[in-house]
């Protein structure tokens, strides 16, 4: 029977779409972790308070890409290049979605309406690793090698998804609340197309490496094009609703972990 847990203990228990999937999940978490670090060198001063948040947001991500590297090494493995059709976070930005990488570069101030992209690209992002990771800990949360990294990462994206909903809803109490929700729908309905063809290349890729029969490998596909049919009909709504998290001031409170604590 195909589902989630057999897809994922197939990718798992192999060593070529094991590196395949390590490598994709650390190149982007590396690369988020390095625009965090540039959004909060680049915050105006009218928002500083916001930039120790920031940093620990990007510090989280860089823990992540070497979490999913010390998974690879753990095995003897080596990253691999990340083809560019599964390339998630260049994709998204050829969309025109986050801040442009060439801003980012300049040692130019950002403005509070960058703020306020950043904030809703996170959000939709976000909203989309918590899930993803809400999964993989309920199908490997006890796995021997896999499972505390994964739990560790479960809890860090709640963190952030937490405080993307925390500091829009200060932003919309500012007046800004009419552009967070245009920008949080531009941004959910590109997110869902990218996701959409990177699910598609990752899997035609795994399917590749682990052999998949024609008709296994087509059933995915319609199952992927088929969430995709559902996100467009209104499963991009919980990607884009605001609400006061549990978790307050999630990234305020001391340092993140280290990978080496985790490891």
């Amino acid at each position: 029977m195909l589902s989630a847990r057999s897809l994922f203990q197939e990718i798992l228990d192999n060593d070529d779409s094991f590196q395949l999937f390590c490598s994709i999940a650390a190149s982007g978490e590396t690369q988020g972790g390095w625009e965090n670090a540039r959004i909060a060198a680049l915050v105006p001063d009218s928002m500083r308070d916001l930039a120790p948040k920031i940093t620990r947001h990007g510090a989280d991500e860089d823990k992540h890409g070497k979490l999913f590297n010390a998974l690879l090494n753990k095995r003897g493995l080596e990253p691999v290049p990340v083809p560019p059709e599964t390339d998630y976070t260049a994709l998204l930005e050829k969309q025109g979605i986050g801040l442009a990488h060439d801003k980012l570069r300049r040692d130019e101030s950002l403005t509070e309406l960058d703020i306020l992209v950043y904030l809703s690209h996170s959000r939709v992002t976000e909203q989309r690793a918590a899930d993803q990771m809400d999964m993989l800990v309920k199908y490997f949360g006890e796995h021997p090698e896999a499972g505390k990294p994964i739990k560790m990462i479960c809890h860090d994206e709640g963190n952030h998804l937490a405080y993307c909903h925390e500091e829009l809803l200060n932003l919309a109490r500012a007046g800004h609340g009419r552009t967070i929700q245009r920008t949080l729908r531009e941004t959910a309905m590109a997110e869902c197309r990218v996701y959409r063809d990177v699910s598609l290349a990752v899997m035609a890729r795994m399917g590749r490496i682990l052999r998949w029969p024609k008709p296994k490998s087509a059933l995915l596909a319609a199952g992927i094009h088929a969430m995709y049919a559902y996100e467009r009909l209104g499963g991009w709504r919980r990607m884009v609703a605001l609400k006061m998290p549990e978790r307050r001031n999630a990234l305020g409170a001391g340092p993140a972990t280290s990978a080496a604590e985790l490891a």
